[in-house]
This record gives structure tokens, C-alpha cells and sequence, in this order.
């Protein structure tokens, strides 16, 4: 049994074209070191997002009836969001089989959200292409529902910057803005650092592997600040 057909056994998955699942898991530093491999798994990726949004869209506003377009939309925000997908892609163990080139694999590719989410989307692509959108909802649906369930009793569609936004609204009448302040780190593993200002003042410090994670912890550390304030 090749490790094609494990993988898909994991995914309850049968390609009728194996080659399009290689690709998938073809990352593109594994390119040079491996003659066999022709094209890395970006293109997949790119239509993967796309349909993982049109898929969970239809999800959301069948199952959710009674959630304006709003909260849809954030709903599905939280749900395609790259840690989201990235705890989808270690249910599946996908990480073990995407081919990496050595550097990324001794520098922790395997372990990256922003690594195992494009495996994700890619491998979402490719069964779009191997057997159309009928087959990626089946596949996604019993993911997505479940996921939707839980954020929505936890609140967790109102992400760090949604939540401070109408924190800081309500009780300061500002709106937050984000300003890059340092970026380290070779591309592949490059961490920004991001601060959160309200108002001329600066309310929390951020980083991550990406803007977007990094605003998000300003914001969360922003959070952090405003309820201890309100404790004392």
C-alpha cells in the first residue's frame, strides 16, 4: 500500500486521479531535490480556497437559517480561516504526507499552520477537479458542521479584532488601526510584529507567522488590557 493510499484511507477519499492528490502534496521547496515531481501544489491551493469558501457559504446558509448575512459572514470568516483548516489538516495527519524539500522539513514545515492549510485548500482542489463540487461538500459538510456548532456557542465568529472593534467603539468611541513595527526572520519562516493602537495609544502587541496572526494577537493582547482595566 503506497502512502497515496494510506492518506486516503485517512480521508475516507478515492482519487480517480492519484496524480492530482500527489500534487496536491507537492510543496514547492521539495521541487529541486525530487526530478520526479513537475509543478508544486500553489495552483491547487488557490482554487481549493475558493471552493472551501463557495462549499462552506452553502453550508452556513442552509444549515443557519436564522443568521443574518452579517453573522454568516463571520461565521464563515472563523471557519476558513488558515488555524481552522490547519487543525483540519492535523486530524488527517496530512503534514506526514505533504513532500517537503529537507531544509523545510528540519526547519518544522511539517508542524506550520500556514504550510498544512495550503496542503488542505490544495488537497480540497484537487478533489474538486478529480470528481467535482458534489463530492468536496460531502467531504467538507461533516467537517465544517460540527466546527460552525461549536464557534457559534462559543462565540468564537467574533474573532480578536471583531470583538476589540466594538470594545473600542462602545467604550472609547475609536476604531482600531494596526501598524507593522518588525519583521524578522528568513521568508520561510518570517515573524511580523504588529501593535494595536486605539485612539493615539498603543493597547496591545502582536506576532505571529503572518500580518493577519499578528493583528490578531495585538488585538487579543489589546483584550487583555481592556479586561484587566476593568478588574481593578
Amino acid at each position: 500500500m503506497t502512502d497515496l493510499d494510506v492518506l486516503q484511507q485517512r480521508l475516507c477519499l478515492s482519487f480517480r486521479q492519484p496524480d492530482l492528490l500527489r500534487r496536491a502534496l507537492t510543496h514547492r521547496s521539495s521541487l529541486n531535490e525530487r526530478p520526479d515531481l513537475i509543478e508544486a501544489n500553489e495552483r491547487l491551493e488557490f482554487l481549493g480556497d475558493a471552493v472551501i469558501d463557495f462549499v462552506a457559504t452553502v453550508v452556513l446558509f442552509e444549515q443557519f437559517p436564522e443568521l443574518d448575512e452579517g453573522e454568516l459572514t463571520r461565521l464563515r470568516s472563523a471557519l476558513v480561516r488558515t488555524e481552522q483548516l490547519s487543525r483540519l489538516a492535523r486530524s488527517f495527519d496530512l503534514g506526514a504526507a505533504v513532500l517537503l524539500g529537507r531544509g523545510e522539513a528540519e526547519t518544522g514545515g511539517r508542524e506550520r499552520d500556514a504550510l498544512l492549510c495550503a496542503a488542505f485548500e490544495a488537497v480540497v482542489g484537487a478533489l474538486f477537479l478529480d470528481a467535482g463540487v458534489q463530492a468536496v461538500s460531502t467531504f467538507l459538510e461533516p467537517l465544517l458542521l460540527p466546527l460552525a456548532r461549536e464557534t457559534l456557542s462559543s462565540q468564537g465568529h467574533l474573532d480578536d479584532k471583531s470583538r476589540l472593534q466594538e470594545w473600542a467603539q462602545s467604550a472609547l468611541g475609536a476604531t482600531p488601526h494596526y501598524s507593522t513595527i518588525a519583521e524578522s526572520g528568513p521568508d520561510h519562516v518570517k515573524e511580523f510584529t504588529v501593535e494595536a493602537i486605539i485612539a493615539k495609544q498603543r493597547y496591545g502587541v502582536g506576532r505571529g507567522s503572518s500580518k493577519q496572526q499578528a493583528e490578531q494577537a495585538a488585538a487579543r493582547a489589546a483584550l487583555d488590557r481592556a479586561a484587566a482595566h476593568r478588574c481593578r
